[in-house]
């Protein structure tokens, strides 16, 4: 699924290209896609601009001219594509937004249909009650009382996107052993300065990762087709058994949730209560 990186990626590669375009129509192909399950909904964007596009979480949001605003969320395989309009539907389609006088389309293809979207006034989409904090954005008083009386093991937490949004597997890893914390370490265990370290790890692995564009393992692309480029500077997801980058210890894997997790056994020494 893409995290943070891999969509605010997706966000910057689509702002420049339809920020001011108009609509002029949209085809849902898969009904299913609309959580509202009223296509009537969509038509009220027709004619509208496309005046921001941003992001939350793990979600990416369209905001027309007409207190409007479409969320999508990727879930595990949706991907956005800019293309001609010209070119044939693929059989993944899901859904295509169509822009007056542009002989280009948006088009979101989705191979497992778990993918949505949220047709929404956007006056409500500022506040997700149902997730955390924006982890680039928190400060580091805000985020240690985050932690106050939890019991919760530390990578557990950070999948918790009630906890903090955007991050999934990749980073929850690749953000503990920046901060030389076990994934099973228990959250309640945790100092002030182990605190202040796995805030700055978040800010650094996050800050990295979309300066790389984001990690491409099996499907994520950009709007132009691109991968990202982060998979390449991954320093222990994914690496079982090649020596840490850090101490040259053999990565191990474990199945945390039903997740494997790499971590460094040397360097992310396990802790018990």
């Amino acid at each position: 699924m893409p995290e943070l990186p891999e969509v605010e990626t997706i966000v910057q590669s689509l702002s420049p290209r339809l920020q001011g375009l108009e609509v002029c129509s949209f085809d849902l192909i898969f009904p299913g896609l609309l959580r509202n399950k009223n296509r009537k909904i969509l038509e009220m964007a027709v004619g509208k601009k496309v005046m921001r596009i941003r992001r939350r979480g793990k979600m990416i949001l369209f905001d027309f001219d007409s207190d409007l605003t479409l969320i999508f969320h990727l879930k595990m395989t949706g991907q956005f594509f800019i293309c001609s309009s010209q070119k044939p539907v693929e059989m993944h389609t899901r859904f295509i937004i169509s822009f007056k006088n542009q002989n280009q389309e948006l088009r979101f293809n989705d191979v497992r249909k778990f993918g949505y979207i949220l047709c929404l006034p956007t006056s409500q989409t500022f506040e997700f009650p149902w997730l955390g904090p924006e982890p680039l954005e928190i400060g580091f008083s805000a985020f240690r009382r985050l932690f106050e009386n939890r019991k919760a093991r530390l990578k557990s937490l950070l999948l918790n996107q009630n906890f903090i949004a955007g991050i999934g597997n990749i980073y929850a890893d690749e953000i503990s052993f920046q901060a030389k914390l076990h994934p099973l370490t228990p959250v309640s265990l945790l100092e002030e300065y182990e605190l202040k370290r796995l805030w700055k790890a978040m800010r650094f692995v996050l800050k990295s990762a979309i300066d790389h564009r984001g990690s491409s393992i099996r499907d994520f692309r950009d709007a132009d087709g691109r991968k990202g480029r982060f998979q390449n500077f991954h320093r222990v997801y994914g690496r079982e058994s090649l020596p840490c980058p850090r101490c040259g210890e053999k990565i191990k894997r474990l199945r945390i949730g039903g997740r494997s997790s790499f971590f460094c056994p040397n360097c992310q020494k396990e802790r018990m209560k």
